[in-house]
């Protein structure tokens, strides 16, 4: 029996939407913030959604897709016993 690849989300997104656009993106908008104003709560206030914004793209939205395609794959295994 052959072994199914595993699921990558990653190979569905555009390359600006990949994990290395999605990171240098964000770090270069934290850092910039520091760079251009040097104001420590400003660039505080740019970091926590940036890291928010990050953290779900990085993260979680790939573990989610890997259970909706797990569950996908399992539906359609049921649909073929039935």
């Amino acid at each position: 029996m052959s072994e199914a690849k595993p699921f990558n989300p990653w190979s569905y997104k555009p390359w600006w939407c990949q994990p290395w656009s999605i990171a240098l993106t964000g770090i270069s908008l934290i850092v910039g913030s520091w760079v251009l104003f040097k104001l420590i709560w400003l660039s505080a206030i740019v970091a926590v959604p940036v890291s928010i914004w990050m953290g779900f793209f990085l993260l979680v939205w790939p573990k989610l897709m890997q259970e909706y395609y797990r569950e996908l794959e399992r539906g359609k295994g049921e649909a073929i016993e039935e």
